[in-house]
Order: C-alpha cells, then structure tokens, then sequence
C-alpha cells in the first residue's frame, strides 16, 4: 500500500481511482464495510482504490480542546486499512485553512485534480466541506457535473445498534470492552510505552508493566481487565491488566499496569499493545495487603481462563 502525505502527493500520470473518505478511527465494522466495498470496486473497474483520511481529528481543529478520544494511533490504522486492501492511503493534514475549504472546493481540488475519481464511496452520513455544508446529495450533484460515480455505503448495525466511532468510545469509557470489540471485529487495543512506576506489583509478587500511553488514547474505566499484550515480534501473552489510580495505596496517578501471566524478561522501555478482551471487575480499596494479593490471584487466574 502506497502512503500519501496529503493529496499533493499523487504522482504525474495518476490514472482514475476510486476514493472513499473519512476519519476512520477505529475502523470498525462500518468503516471496513466502506473501505472494503470501495477496495472491491476499483478491482471490478480495473483502477487503484485510494483511503483518504485526515490527521489531526477534525473536531480538535473546528472546536479546539474536543479531541476525541482515539481508537486508533495512526500507524495501527495504517496497519488495518492496509489489510483491507487499499492501494493507497492518503492522510491530509487537516489545517485551519483546509477547514474553510468549501464543499465544492473540496470535490474539485481533490477528487477532481489530484485523485482523478472515477467513483467516491462514502458512508451514508458523510460531510464535507466549510462547516459541513457538503452531504451525499452534494457530492452526487458534483459528481454529474465532474463526471465521477458516487455509490453509499450504509451504515452497518447488530440488534438496533449501529456502528460508529462515537459508539465504541461510549462502551470503552464504560468499561464494556465485549460491546467494543462485537463493533470493532477485533479487542479495542491501547499502546504505550513501558515506563518506570512506584514498583509495588514487584514487591506484592506481581511485577506490573506500567504503559504510558498517548494523551488522546480512549483507555477503558477504571477497572481490571483481561487482555493480551502483544510485543514486537513476539507471541501475545496473557495479561491482568489494572486501570485506574491504585487506591488502596491512596494513589493519585491513573495508570495502565499489566502483569504479563508466565513472564519473567524485562519489558522497560519496550513499546507495548494491550488487545482487552474482558472486564473482571471495578476497582476496589483493601485494608490489608494480604486480601489485596489474594484478590490478584484471583483476576490472574479469571485472566487466564478469559484470554485462553
């Protein structure tokens, strides 16, 4: 898969592509079904398939201080957007002076000059453009007028709920890491890397990596979780992982700590993913050591009949 920095980037002599936009943080069940319909368009009609996201988030650009939490680092939706097949992703810097590129603008210097599209795939509720102006019925009427297709994707639902960006956050903020990954296709995952923390895991026989992980990272409640740790070319490993900001030991941080079940090495330094699978329980404060190790033998060994 070729990577763009910006529409600029398309080469002399860029034939006719199909084009599908978005943020696609998460890229959830919604977004695979969009980008994958646009994937196996291009194929039928003999052209590359080009993914144009943007970067920053939108929101945090429009409305300064309302970024979102995101679901997915960049290079992570690089990653899955790759393995959907695209030929091209495409990630324009979204700027103060690109937020004010009106709708029709937007079609023309994109889609039209630089990305020659045959056909633009989009979900059923795409905007674009200053202040959003630009909707489907839009995007058609231009479509007309520059001689591109343009073809909705619908939004994709289980049981009356649909998918979407919004949704997942709401069920990782709660905790529901089940909800999230049935909407996902794939555990909601957090990155980090594993810093120094107060050492009291190690003291307690459950030495824990503390991840320090992105300012925008949408990490689940406050709670203990079972998860996956995942290292760079290595084998997941099972892990029990706590959130929040240790209260038995009236701590005021909030942290990710995991205990890698089985493992000895040392993980200091290393960039680390957890894939959450569960949620064991809340977090809860103890008069005593001794009840408080006990009850992390428990979620270890709930950890390991969860992950498997």
């Amino acid at each position: 898969m070729q990577r763009w920095r910006g529409y600029e980037a398309a080469p002399g002599g860029w034939g006719r592509s199909v084009v599908t936009i978005g943020v696609f943080d998460g890229v959830h069940k919604g977004h695979q079904a969009t980008i994958g319909h646009a994937v196996a368009r291009a194929r039928e009609l003999g052209v590359k398939s080009v993914v144009v996201t943007f970067d920053p988030h939108p929101a945090e650009v429009v409305r300064p201080g309302s970024h979102p939490a995101v679901l997915t680092e960049p290079a992570r939706k690089a990653e899955l957007i790759e393995a959907l097949g695209a030929d091209v992703l495409c990630v324009v810097p979204f700027t103060p002076e690109f937020s004010r590129l009106p709708a029709e603008a937007f079609v023309h210097d994109i889609l039209v000059e630089h990305l020659h599209a045959a056909l633009v795939v989009v979900g059923d509720n795409f905007r674009f453009g200053h202040r959003a102006a630009g909707d489907v019925a839009l995007l058609e009427r231009l479509g007309r007028t520059f001689g591109f297709g343009v073809e909705g994707a619908p939004l994709v639902a289980e049981a009356g709920t649909v998918f979407s960006s919004t949704y997942i956050r709401s069920c990782v903020d709660a905790g529901d890491v089940a909800a999230a990954a049935a909407a996902l296709g794939r555990p909601h995952r957090v990155e980090g890397v594993v810093v120094r923390g107060d050492q009291r895991g190690r003291e307690l026989g459950f030495p824990t990596a503390n991840l320090l992980t992105h300012r925008y990272a949408a990490v689940p409640a406050d709670g203990v979780y079972a998860a996956r740790l995942v290292r760079r070319g290595g084998e997941p490993l099972a892990a029990a992982v706590s959130i929040g900001t240790n209260p038995t030991f009236s701590g005021r941080e909030r942290r990710v700590e995991a205990y890698a079940l089985d493992f000895t090495g040392d993980l200091y330094g290393e960039r680390l993913a957890l894939d959450f699978v569960a949620h064991l329980r809340e977090q809860r404060t103890y008069d005593a050591i001794e009840p408080l190790v006990a009850q992390i033998a428990e979620d270890v060994e709930r950890t390991r009949r969860a992950v498997g």
